[in-house]
């Protein structure tokens, strides 16, 4: 089922994501719900904060995307990251192996908004997958980009704290209006179920 998407002015959003301590049901269904969503959204990526749920899940696909790679090394030897998508990362830890490089990032959160953001560009990543198995690797260019940007989303934290204060400044007014409008939409009365 495609979730809705919570956007920028959710306090959601804000939450540190709780770890995940067993593997229900109702977690294998958000799983498959956050692989369709992400999909439907033609993004890269999603954590579960930004489906409501606060909790230490994100999923990652950036198969799509062919005009800026991704590296992928697992046991020291470089894997196809094609075959290893889409990726389910559950209370995932990183490791930065490489000095931050600029890039643009855009967020499913923040619709239509881009910006340079300094991340490493090589890190290694600790997690558990949706069987509940532990696994590790190490990852580079858009897949380590993502995969950060997603934990960061799992930790409360925002593409926009990790923005210039010049390219904030540069944006205030579209942010402004966004975080208007979700606050807005929060204070409407929820519909009637049938």
């Amino acid at each position: 089922m495609v979730l809705p998407i919570v956007k920028y002015g959710h306090p959601v959003l804000r939450q540190r994501g709780a770890r995940v301590e067993r593997f229900t049901p109702a977690l294998q269904r958000l799983i498959a719900d956050m692989l369709e969503t992400m999909a439907e959204a033609h993004g890269v990526g999603l954590a579960a904060q930004q489906v409501g749920q606060a909790v230490q899940l994100t999923v990652v696909d950036v198969r799509a995307v062919t005009d800026r790679p991704s590296a992928l090394e697992i046991e020291g030897r470089a894997a196809d990251v094609a075959a290893f998508m889409p990726l389910v990362l559950i209370n995932p830890e990183i490791t930065p192996l490489a000095p931050p490089v600029a890039s643009p990032e855009g967020c499913l959160s923040f619709p239509e908004l881009y910006a340079e953001i300094s991340r490493p560009e090589h890190i290694g990543v600790r997690a558990l997958n949706e069987r509940a198995e532990p696994t590790a690797f190490r990852c580079g260019g858009l897949l380590a980009r993502v995969i950060q940007h997603e934990v960061d989303h799992l930790k409360g934290i925002l593409f926009i704290d990790r923005m210039s204060a010049e390219t904030k400044h540069e944006l205030k007014s579209d942010l402004d209006q966004l975080f208007a409008e979700t606050k807005a939409n929060l204070k409407k009365p929820a519909p009637v179920g049938h």
